[in-house]
C-alpha cells in the first residue's frame, strides 16, 4: 500500500503557512514598543519608531492621560496607460498609545524628541513627589 505524504504537508502549510505567521507578526509590528524608566527627577519614554518622520507624531496631554499617535498616508502611483492604471498604491500607516500618568508629574513641563528612531519623552516629577535624602533628627 502507498502511502500519500501530500495531504500532511499541505494541511500543516494551510493552517501554519507563511501568511498566517505573517500576519501575526505584522499585527505585532504594527504598534512601536515602549520603554518607560523612572529616575528620582523624572520618568522617560522611549518608543522605538525606526524610518518615521517627527512631523507624523502627535504626543498630547488631556487630564492625566498622555497620547502618543502616528499617522502617515502615502500615495505611490504609476502612469496610467489609455486611461487605465496600471499600478495604483496607497499606504497608510498609524497608530496610538495611551498612558494613565500619575498626578504626581509636572504635566506643563513635559518634552518630546526624536532621534534615530527613538521618540524619548521626559516627564519631570512635581517637587514632592522627589525621594527626599534621608537626614538624622536629634533627639531633645
Amino acid at each position: 500500500m502507498k502511502r500519500s505524504n501530500d495531504l500532511f504537508p499541505t494541511f500543516f502549510d494551510d493552517f501554519f503557512g507563511r501568511d498566517w505567521f505573517a500576519n501575526e507578526l505584522q499585527n505585532r509590528s504594527t504598534l512601536p514598543s515602549v520603554n518607560i524608566k523612572e529616575s528620582e527627577d523624572a520618568y522617560a519614554v522611549e518608543m522605538a519608531a525606526p524610518g518615521m518622520d517627527k512631523k507624523d507624531f502627535k504626543v498630547e496631554l488631556d487630564n492625566n492621560t498622555l497620547t502618543i499617535s502616528y499617522e502617515k498616508e502615502e500615495s505611490n502611483e504609476s502612469k496610467p496607460e489609455e486611461g487605465r492604471y496600471t499600478k495604483r498604491e496607497f499606504n497608510y500607516q498609524s497608530f496610538s498609545r495611551s498612558f494613565n500618568l500619575p498626578n504626581t508629574v509636572e504635566a506643563d513641563k513635559i518634552e518630546a524628541k526624536y532621534k534615530e528612531g527613538i521618540l524619548t519623552l521626559s516627564i519631570p516629577k512635581k517637587e514632592e513627589a522627589k525621594q527626599k535624602p534621608s537626614r538624622l533628627i536629634s533627639i531633645r
